[in-house]
């Protein structure tokens, strides 16, 4: 399983970006997707995650209701909308797909997802 992560870059406060990840030798259909991130100083954190193609997904509550998770299952990609981004917003962002069908309560734990991309990332300036 091979993950290509791309979309990062630099933007203002209040600005927007769209990442996205192409998976490959797994399909998306019966795996759960998640982005997570990892800032300087601060340990990996998760930020959204989507099983299969939805409608069940989790987000972190720094992020709820400003990113949007989804995917296109014909692509064998998964998207992160990231809008209304803030400083705090600046990090390494890494997505990572599960073997299986996550359950809920498993959808925002680093060790449920065994296939991890390289990063991509992404700065908030004020």
């Amino acid at each position: 399983v091979q993950l290509q992560a791309s979309g990062g870059g630099e933007v203002h406060a209040g600005g927007s970006l769209r990442l996205s990840c192409v998976t490959s030798g797994r399909p998306l259909s019966s795996s759960t997707t998640a982005w997570f991130r990892l800032a300087p100083g601060k340990g990996r954190q998760f930020v959204a995650a989507i099983r299969g193609s939805g409608p069940n997904k989790k987000y972190a509550a720094s992020v709820n209701y400003r990113f949007t998770i989804s995917s296109d299952i014909a692509r064998n990609t998964v998207y992160l909308q990231m809008n209304s981004l803030k400083p705090d917003d600046t990090a390494v962002y890494y997505c990572a797909v599960s073997g299986r069908s996550l359950i809920n309560s498993q959808m925002d734990i680093e060790r449920s997802y065994d296939y991890w991309g390289q990063g991509t990332q992404v700065t908030v300036s004020s």
